[in-house]
């Protein structure tokens, strides 16, 4: 599912950048950081909720289980709404805070009001990928993602390259795309279904509510600690490159969302079954689960970064191909940034661990050092002394640092949870 939601979000990316140009496509990375901290609202949920609903399913407590989801369902559609509202008020404001220039802000307003618009069903949609496996329904979930991200492919060839929509055309095939993602689901867990789950008279608990929003912090960190190092990010491109550097790093950006999709889609995946074992306390279970999640992990940094090193020329002339001087600028940040495959999967699924262990304040430590703190430093810090290979580079060192306070983590908790 996650693999399938990112590629349909970089779709809108490479019509935009082939059909509209090169300023419009800047214009929408300038957008995605808001997109991505209003989101974070529903992951958080999604990713917390999971892991207090698994412990409750392996306490043997269905209905409560239930209960539970039906208060979480409730809460995303609440506050995706005022979130809604509150972004579209002040949508200029923050677009020219995170460095638009005069060329860009009409195209990031065009783009940022349809996408805010429609953020609710984005928010659920994220939330019920989590919740398909929780209700053991990970095929249904699939079917569900793909069917909204060929809707994505498929509009935007049709609104962006043959009815010439523009901008406005790539925005409203993602919305309706979000539309399928998030209200159908919600429709099949209104209705009688043979899951685990279904939506039923919630159970309204500031308890279990804010145990919900400790376990899902390190998301919601992450989400918008990623949101704030993007701006950093496009503001340093601004300074050094100007409207190229933000374009080339959009295309890192769009193949970044792909590539930790597997990390993200496996951490998302496996979260269930650690929290149901940990709840039904099976420590065998939580060892052989960490020891093959590891394996797994190794494994896939060292056929992405391959992957990603020997594609590099090949995704950069996709995006950019029309462009010499942009396409040489993106295939030398494209090699640099790959590096940081290596590392960023043991982060994110440590992080998820935590949270699925329902320790929401360990996971989001690794969350907020290694897509804030560190990242923050190192973008201010190592730009000046390597220039723009310091920006491209940044994320790497990031990774490196965050990996450690991953390990030690790892190591202090070990007693604790019986995982090792």
């Amino acid at each position: 599912m996650m693999i399938f939601m990112s590629i349909y979000s970089v779709v809108d990316g490479l019509f935009i950048s082939n059909f509209v140009g090169k300023i419009p496509f800047a214009a929408i990375n300038l957008v995605w950081p808001l997109i991505m901290g209003l989101s974070a609202f529903g992951f958080m949920i999604g990713t917390g909720g999971c892991a207090l609903v698994s412990k409750t399913l392996g306490e043997g407590n269905p209905h409560l289980a239930r209960r539970y989801f039906s208060m979480l369902v409730c809460a995303v559609i609440i506050g995706g709404a005022v979130l809604t509202a509150l972004s579209l008020i002040f949508l200029r404001p923050i677009m020219l805070l995170f460095g638009a220039t005069e060329d860009m802000l009409e195209y990031c307003m065009t783009y940022g009001r349809i996408m805010l618009s429609f953020q609710t069903a984005a928010m659920l949609q994220g939330m019920f990928q989590s919740f398909f496996s929780v209700a053991e329904k990970p095929k249904l979930g699939l079917i569900m993602t793909v069917i909204a991200g060929l809707s994505n492919i498929l509009l935007d060839a049709l609104f962006v390259a043959v009815f010439k929509f523009g901008i406005a055309g790539a925005a409203f095939a993602t919305v309706i795309s979000q539309c399928v993602g998030g209200i159908v689901p919600l429709i099949y867990f209104l209705k009688p279904n043979s899951s685990t789950l279904r939506l039923t008279k919630p159970t309204f608990s500031v308890r279990a509510m804010l145990k919900v929003c400790l376990n899902g912090s390190s998301e919601l960190v992450t989400n918008i600690s990623s949101s704030v190092a993007a701006t950093l990010y496009n503001l340093q491109l601004m300074h050094f490159i100007g409207e190229d550097g933000v374009a080339a790093y959009g295309v890192l950006m769009y193949v970044n969302f792909i590539f930790l999709a597997i990390f993200f889609g496996y951490s998302i995946g496996s979260a269930p079954i650690i929290g149901y074992h940990y709840g039904a306390e099976n420590h065998g279970e939580l060892k052989n689960l960490l020891k093959k999640s590891l394996v797994f992990i190794g494994i896939s940094a060292i056929l992405l970064t391959g992957a990603a090193e020997l594609l590099a020329k090949t995704l950069s002339k996709i995006f950019v191909g029309y462009d010499a001087e942009l396409y040489a600028l993106t295939l030398r940040g494209f090699r640099l940034y790959s590096l940081s495959f290596l590392i960023c999967g043991f982060n994110i699924f440590g992080s998820s661990f935590f949270t699925a262990l329902n320790n929401g304040t360990v996971s989001a430590a690794i969350s907020f050092m290694r897509t804030l703190v560190f990242q923050v430093i190192i973008i201010l810090t190592l730009p000046v002394l390597l220039g723009v290979d310091g920006i491209w580079l940044s994320v790497s060192a990031a990774e490196i640092l965050a990996l450690t306070v991953t390990i030690i983590f790892f190591i202090t908790m070990r007693k604790k949870y019986k995982y090792m």
